[in-house]
């Protein structure tokens, strides 16, 4: 468990710059765990501690079981305070992981007061951008995406971000393609 650079609540929802860094004696504390991982797995409150209090373990325990099942390395688990989702790619950054996935609390809404997001960003670094992040939002059962549908998109994405080297608006999630429609689409036959 580390803080971001917000120290505070207010500072956090003031300062977004701040939930994206790393607070200083977060990296001594990751620092003896670094080493190369295939994936690290980060756990942010964001806007909503409430949804990955709810969703956050659901969705590791399906994503974790099935990485572990293609080989992959798994880093470990980090949990945010006042983090955001850039703050993942200083910590894989740090702990040499090849991709990182935030899971995140969303910003509630009227209806989903605790609906949960992951993002997937490949070869992550200070600088990275939004578009070379991978998105999956609203994950919340039984309104939202479901736990299984979620981390079967979140290993597709992985999978995908491996086999591509890049993620973002390079990578799209194929996790569930119809095979018909695929070939429909590879045939000219659909508009």
């Amino acid at each position: 468990v580390v803080d971001s650079a917000a120290e505070d609540r207010p500072r956090y929802l003031m300062r977004p710059d701040l939930g994206r860094r790393l607070a200083p004696e977060a990296e001594a504390k990751l620092a003896p765990h670094t080493k190369r991982h295939d994936v690290v797995f980060v756990i942010a409150d964001g806007l909503s501690a409430r949804a990955v209090q709810r969703h956050a373990q659901p969705v590791l325990a399906g994503t974790i079981k099935a990485l572990r099942a293609e080989g992959l390395s798994i880093g470990p688990l980090v949990i945010v305070r006042h983090g955001r989702v850039a703050v993942g790619d200083a910590i894989a950054s740090l702990l040499g992981g090849d991709s990182v996935a935030v899971l995140i609390g969303e910003r509630p809404g009227l209806t989903a007061p605790d609906s949960m997001g992951a993002y997937l960003t490949w070869q992550p670094h200070p600088g990275t951008t939004d578009a070379d992040r991978n998105c999956i939002s609203n994950i919340h059962p039984p309104d939202g995406l479901g736990y299984e549908t979620a981390a079967d998109i979140v290993v597709a994405l992985i999978a995908g971000a491996r086999e591509l080297g890049r993620s973002g608006v390079a990578l799209k999630d194929t996790s569930s393609d119809d095979p018909a429609v695929a070939e429909a689409a590879a045939q000219g036959e659909l508009g």
